[in-house]
């Protein structure tokens, strides 16, 4: 048995538009499919009136052999009669009977075929159950629609149907008639769902959990938003290296601050934010020490005229350079004589090592006479003694509450506090940079949409 492959199947439920209009004189929409996709087969669905025309004057199956032999091809047709079909406006029979049907259909196919659905013909609930079965995505097939010559409505007329003498006055007979046929993208449900759930996880912030659906999805149906939702992942990790070759990539900007001796130091603020908005409090926590450092680094550099690195030594540890006062390098100096002063105070030593905020926020004390500041700078100072050490080392349940009950401020206040100290640094903040995560979420919703 020889298989025949690369086939062009149509399935078309007939209408009484077809095969040509005798209101119009052109091809409906059976014919017009046939004419410009040359289908090898055409299956043609046919409800009782349908039926009654067909034996009337063989009208389908004439044009359609009148275009084949004007195209010089070969083209067979099959047809499903439904006699008992006369309640032809109810979707449920015809969403239930073309699945069926179809099933059947690609039974006989193989890989190399292509299956065409007609969604122009028909009554509205036929073309309804078509469209509702490609959304379910259970039987791949290009969807095509067919526009009327004059761009509006067709009126059906069958009175004195001639179908001879309409094939001869098909004006889509000449040569350069318009192709009125397209394709239509109709989503299947599987996609419709993984877009909402993509959605959702921008929407909280995950954005690798966006990701990890968003490529469970076909490359071709991502293309628009694929790149974007990677960018805010690696943007989430800190990731600088891959944030500004997809920002190259893409032309889709969306770091507010960009220098990098500065964008490292507010993107971490908003990572913050962020592990604040989806109740991660622990890691909330955790992340607060690493700012106040650098924010009280970065003050004491503007406010006071005090670069920290001028006291300090490098040295490298575990494959990284780090760094740790300099014994010698205070001596003799201001910065170094309040130091020893303030830990001879309290009965200590100021030992030369690590640079810690408790370090840096007494020599502000001292330098900068800004009340504000100097509050702010308690207050974060305390809050990060009193809940370091609880993320860090105990099993414990971290809520919001707990950290009001252990600071004195919700994470909120916090973070608003950080927020806070940014405008004494010598890095420029302007309000809405803050949302700038909330508007790269917009964005990318809104190539989603565009696709």
């Amino acid at each position: 048995m020889e298989i025949i492959m690369n086939q062009t199947i149509l399935f078309t439920p007939v209408g009484g538009t077809d095969p040509i209009s005798l209101n119009n004189y052109h091809d409906g929409s059976i014919l017009h499919i046939c004419r410009f996709y040359k289908p090898d087969k055409v299956i043609l669905y046919m409800s009782k009136e349908m039926l009654d025309f067909q034996e009337k004057d063989d009208r389908y199956r004439y044009c359609l052999d009148r275009l084949a032999k004007m195209q010089d091809r070969p083209m067979v047709y099959e047809i499903i009669e439904r006699r008992e079909l006369t309640r032809v406006h109810e979707f449920d029979y015809f969403y239930e009977d073309f699945r069926k049907v179809i099933s059947c259909i690609y039974e006989t196919m193989d890989e190399s075929d292509t299956l065409l659905l007609n969604v122009s013909s028909g009554t509205p609930a036929m073309k309804s159950g078509l469209l509702v079965l490609q959304t379910l995505g259970e039987f791949p097939a290009k969807v095509i629609q067919v526009a009327t010559p004059v761009g509006k409505l067709n009126e059906q007329v069958h009175e004195g149907y001639d179908v001879e003498t309409l094939w001869e006055l098909d004006e889509d007979n000449q040569e350069g008639a318009q192709n009125r046929c397209k394709e239509i993208q109709c989503p299947t449900l599987s996609k419709i769902k993984k877009e909402e759930i993509i959605k959702k996880h921008i929407f909280v912030y995950d954005y690798q959990a966006a990701l990890d659906v968003t490529d469970s999805l076909p490359a071709e149906q991502t293309a628009q938003y694929r790149d974007l939702i990677y960018l805010a992942a690696r943007r989430v990790l800190l990731d600088f290296v891959n944030v500004d070759k997809t920002i190259q990539k893409t032309n889709f900007q969306c770091l507010p601050v960009r220098s990098s001796s500065q964008r490292k130091y507010f993107e971490y603020a908003l990572t913050i934010d962020i592990r604040l908005k989806r109740g991660e409090y622990v890691d909330f926590i955790r992340s607060i020490t690493p700012i106040v450092v650098d924010l009280f680094e970065m003050i004491l550099k503007k406010q006071c005229g005090i670069k920290v690195d001028d006291y300090c030594d490098q040295y490298k540890r575990a494959g990284q350079w780090k760094r740790m006062w300099s014994a010698k390098k205070l001596n003799g100096t201001e910065a170094g004589d309040v130091l020893n002063s303030h830990y001879q105070k309290v009965g200590k030593r100021f030992e030369a090592k690590d640079v810690y905020s408790e370090h840096l926020k007494i020599l502000t004390d001292h330098f900068s006479s800004d009340t504000r500041l100097k509050q702010l700078m308690e207050d974060l100072r305390n809050v990060e003694s009193n809940i370091r050490n609880l993320a860090a080392h105990e099993i414990v349940s971290v809520t919001d509450e707990t950290i009001k009950n252990l600071t004195g401020f919700y994470g909120r206040d916090i973070m608003s506090k950080i927020r806070e100290l940014f405008g004494y640094t010598e890095i420029s903040i302007r309000k809405e940079y803050w949302d700038s995560y909330d508007e790269m979420n917009r964005k990318i919703l809104e190539q989603m949409s565009n696709e």
